[in-house]
Parts: structure tokens; C-alpha cells; sequence
């Protein structure tokens, strides 16, 4: 029978880990051509929204394929559907439904940019914005660095405040909430920006030397929540899927600065073809835009997983 899980079956620390190592192998599977994994494609439903799909899967021993579609209507509820395939065999492995998948998928990238980017020493995390994505990304961090504090800001006082309590008892790391950005990420050797907003919130003055930055927000020249000269700053600029950063409607947040040529394939600094950090002296910066095909990796492990603990 068809596993079918749901948001609430993907809770729990240990399933960051298995997003994590299963898209470590991802990416190692991408730098060597394994990876199938083209960029997101939009269908517009005039004056309501977009169902949007990504498609791809991993080549090898045990090829998988699959999608996920997720919506852009107006509504409360949103939901996203991930469904896998077993490649060799056409069996249908299972389908996740829900929202969790997605921020899991994209906390899982960002940890691995962390496990490969940011210091070995690294301990104390700056997280701006107290969304789901920041809750992932943190969690991630954690999951990979040996995290000894962290502090948060948002705009809104409560959610900040809810986000450190929650985070403190789901991690057992003293977070706490703090009344600027600025605040938050000084002396931070690891820097979350995952915040909805169009203008930069932080820019390469408020930060260490040495401090490795996560952007997860707003990327394109019609807004983008990064000063640009935190990437002018930056000994290595890399990324999830370059091919999704050409993609966009509007052009990718670094357009035209002298960086964009700079920007290197994650997968390529995984695998050692591309040059990563070099001291801990040096900035580093990860811009995560969303590779296609990882959901699908990783709603595989997880599907394994719970169906080996069933």
C-alpha cells in the first residue's frame, strides 16, 4: 500500500538529520550529473494565482523520480503535494502532503551550506525573522555545528518571543530574543536572514569578519533583504541552483554588482571542484533560491524512514 503522510508525521529533530544526509548525497549526485533537476515551472491561473511544479529526481543504483506542485492562491490554508517514484521499477514509493516538507527541504539546503561554508568553530547564531524558514534554518544549524547560543529579531515583539521559546526547548540552546537586527547578528558566526522583507536589513558592517550568512528571503532586483555589499564582502558566493537564479521574472539580486559571476554551485564545493572557505577569517555567503528535485530526495529518506519505524 501507498505510504501517504501528512504534516504531522514529519515532526521531530532526527528528521532534520535524515534531510541532511540524504541531500548531501544530492548534491554530490548533481556535481557529478546525477541530479535531474531543472528549474521550477509556473501555470497561471489568470487573477487568482499559480499552481507551481518542480520536477526531478536522483540517477544511480536506486533512481528516484518525482514532483511536487504547490499553489499561489489567496487563502489561508496552502498545501503542497510531494509524490515518489522508484525510477527502476515504476513503483509508487509514497506522497507527502502538507507545508512541512518544503521548509524542511529548504532548512536541510541551508544546514548543508552551513556543515560546508561556515567556520568549524562556528557556535553563536544571529536568525532575523521568526518565521517557519527561520525555524528550519536554525534547526539545521544546529543539527550540523555544535551551536552554544543564539539570538533572534523580527519586527513583531511576540513572535520573536515565541520563536525563542520554542526554539530554546525544541533544541535545548539558549536562544533569545533581541530588540534590532543588528543586535542579533553581532559577533554572530553564523548569520539566518529569513525575513520577508524588500530592503536590506543587514549590511556588512554590522558583521564579524569571518561570519558566514544564510539568505533565504527576497532575492531579486525589485527587492531583496541583503545589503549587496555583504556579498562585495564575501571571499566565496555560492548557491543551491544558478540555473534558478537566471530564472526569474525579475533579475537576481546581485545582477549587474560584479558578484553573479562569482557565484558558485553548492554542489560543486560539496564535492571539491570549487573552492570553499579558505581561513576563518573569511565572510562567506550562501544565497538559497531552491534546487528542484530535492524535495523529492528528501520525501524518499523520509518516506524509508518512517515506514523502517512503522
Amino acid at each position: 500500500m501507498t505510504k501517504i503522510l501528512r504534516d504531522e508525521d514529519l515532526v521531530g529533530s532526527a528528521l532534520m538529520r535524515v534531510a541532511i544526509d540524504a541531500l548531501e548525497t544530492a548534491f554530490l549526485a548533481r556535481a557529478g550529473n546525477r541530479l535531474i533537476s531543472p528549474p521550477r515551472h509556473h501555470v497561471s491561473f489568470p487573477s487568482r494565482g499559480d499552481l507551481v511544479f518542480t520536477v526531478g529526481g536522483i540517477l544511480g543504483d536506486k533512481p528516484l523520480a518525482g514532483f511536487r506542485v504547490y499553489e499561489t492562491f489567496d487563502g489561508v490554508e496552502h498545501s503542497q503535494i510531494v509524490a515518489v517514484w522508484s525510477a527502476d521499477d515504476a513503483r509508487l514509493k509514497g506522497i507527502i502532503l502538507g507545508e512541512r516538507l518544503g521548509n524542511l527541504r529548504t532548512g536541510a539546503i541551508g544546514g548543508l551550506a552551513v556543515r560546508h561554508l561556515s567556520a568549524p568553530s562556528a557556535r553563536i547564531v544571529g536568525i532575523l525573522g521568526s518565521g517557519a524558514q527561520a525555524r528550519t534554518q536554525l534547526a539545521a544549524a544546529a543539527a550540523v555545528r555544535k551551536l552554544d547560543r543564539a539570538r533572534v529579531y523580527s519586527r513583531d515583539e511576540k513572535n520573536r518571543a515565541a520563536f525563542a521559546s520554542e526554539m530554546q526547548h525544541a533544541l535545548g540552546l539558549a536562544v533569545e530574543p533581541v530588540g534590532s537586527a543588528r543586535e542579533a547578528v553581532d559577533d554572530a558566526d553564523i548569520v539566518i536572514c529569513a525575513t520577508t522583507s524588500r530592503t536590506p536589513v543587514i549590511h556588512s558592517g554590522d558583521l564579524k569578519p569571518g561570519v558566514h550568512v544564510n539568505t533565504v528571503g527576497p532575492k531579486t532586483l525589485e527587492g531583496y533583504e541583503l545589503g549587496l555589499d555583504v556579498a562585495d564582502a564575501a571571499a566565496v558566493i555560492a548557491t543551491d541552483s544558478p540555473e534558478q537564479t537566471r530564472a526569474y521574472a525579475s533579475p537576481f539580486f546581485l545582477a549587474g554588482s560584479g558578484n553573479d559571476d562569482r557565484m558558485a554551485d553548492l554542489a560543486d564545493i560539496i564535492a571539491g571542484k570549487s573552492v570553499g572557505r579558505g581561513s576563518p577569517a573569511e565572510t562567506t555567503l550562501f544565497c538559497s533560491v531552491g534546487l528542484a528535485g530535492t524535495e523529492v530526495v528528501v520525501a524518499s529518506a523520509i518516506l524509508h524512514r518512517v515506514g523502517m519505524s512503522a
